[in-house]
């Protein structure tokens, strides 16, 4: 008899449920801060430049500090962990809530509130590099392994999920109260997730190699993540897809001079993309997508190529929106692919470096590419570094499908039975 699929597995714990709740708030607010800061920068400067550094302020730190984050975290207690991030995030949140009052913009010049924000954004990066591979390590400590899979599959539709209201709302509130009070909303979503991780009991520490040393501790991380062929393949195409598909990086460009849609339709904007991915997501708890798998990742790449080349062409609003809407819901299927194979091919005492390593390849690309569409954009214009970001995309999943014939190949079908046998 074949096995019932059960969509809600994951969630008949109630510690993940809490964990959920922490991660919406948290993924809510750093959206909707990250959207805030956009709009206040480009305002400030009306140079897509601005904009690219934003993103570069973000990456480099990230980047910088991924590898020695994931070795901190597999020695460290992951819920305490969790909570120093959020704490962190919430003191960057209000010191950008300081630098958009008015009465610092009446003392100081307005390049040195940028300064300062960039500054801001900087500290923010660190606190990232050690915000993924925690989250990603309590989450296999907070559900039984047999649920893993179904486990991600939530976690990432949360954080969709997250990610569209957080845009929507970041736009809408910018119109309604200003840059000011909204980082303060963000502030206080920043509280709301602290207060959630603070009801999740501390977890063991599942590493045996406690007090190895950090070159060593890298080393093994990064072996292991480019001899698994089925997670470098799977990160190094949607590093690549991810690089030069930053087009939402230039979306107040968009908004403010190409389709003149205000704020309310820039939130519009932000938010379809994850609109998209969450559609997909939820949907991958019913309608599981481990069956070719490989072939399935290079279709949907394709796809979101072209769906920014549409929306680069575009001077239509809503067809803008359905374009950034079908970038997402494709993104969203690489998502659920990546986090599967993360999830299964991951001993639990590498966690922390693997997923750090997954924070280079994918999480550090979204920075890094809105540095490449600002600065593309400064060099060559905004509609023709958007075209160029997705003919390089389409460029990118032709080669992989050429020169890797068993990546097209790649199957999760048995590796997902094989995992549930092998945990009842």
């Amino acid at each position: 008899m074949a096995k019932t699929l059960d969509p809600y597995a994951a969630l008949r714990f109630r510690e993940f449920n809490i964990f959920l709740l922490a991660r919406f708030a948290m993924v809510f607010a750093w959206s909707m801060q990250f959207i805030v800061i956009e709009w206040q920068v480009y305002s400030m400067t009306k140079d897509p430049w601005s904009l690219g550094l934003i993103g570069l302020m973000e990456f480099m730190p990230a980047v910088c500090m991924a590898l020695f984050a994931g070795h901190i975290v597999d020695q460290k207690e992951k819920r305490d962990l969790l909570i120093k991030c959020i704490l962190g995030f919430s003191v960057i949140s209000f010191g950008l809530f300081l630098l958009s009052g008015p009465s610092l913009s009446e003392e100081f010049s307005a390049t040195t509130i940028l300064y300062a924000i960039y500054f801001l954004v900087f500290l923010g990066g660190i606190v990232r590099a050690f915000l993924g591979p925690t989250i990603f390590s309590l989450i296999a400590l907070i559900v039984p392994k047999k649920v893993y899979p179904n486990a991600a599959t939530w976690s990432s539709t949360t954080w969709q999920m997250a990610s569209v209201l957080g845009p929507a709302l970041a736009g809408f509130s910018i119109s309604w109260i200003g840059v000011h009070w909204s980082m303060c909303l963000i502030v206080g979503f920043s509280v709301m997730a602290l207060i959630c991780v603070l009801s999740i009991s501390k977890k063991p520490i599942l590493n045996p190699k406690i007090g190895e040393p950090v070159f060593q501790s890298l080393k093994e991380g990064l072996k292991f993540v480019f001899s698994t062929k089925a997670i470098f393949g799977a990160l190094t195409l949607d590093m690549i897809a991810v690089l030069f598909g930053g087009a939402v990086a230039l979306l107040p460009i968009f908004a403010q001079d190409i389709l003149h849609v205000g704020s309310q339709g820039f939130g519009v904007l932000r938010a379809a993309p994850a609109v998209g991915a969450a559609i997909t997501m939820i949907g991958s708890t019913r309608f599981p997508i481990h069956k070719n798998a490989g072939k399935k990742l290079l279709w949907a790449v394709f796809g979101f190529g072209i769906s920014i080349i549409v929306f680069g062409l575009s001077t239509s609003f809503w067809l803008s929106v359905f374009a950034l809407f079908a970038l997402g819901a494709l993104d969203g299927i690489s998502m659920v692919i990546r986090q599967t194979i993360l999830q299964l091919k991951t001993p639990d005492h590498m966690r922390g470096r693997v997923a750090s390593v997954n924070s280079m390849f994918v999480g550090s690309s979204n920075e890094l590419g809105a540095f490449e569409s600002g600065a593309t954009a400064k060099l060559m214009g905004t509609v023709t570094a958007v075209i160029f970001g997705g003919t390089m995309t389409l460029l990118t999943v032709g080669f992989t499908a050429f020169i890797s014939p068993t990546f097209r190949k790649l199957d999760l079908t048995k590796a997902v039975e094989e995992h549930e046998e092998n945990t009842i």
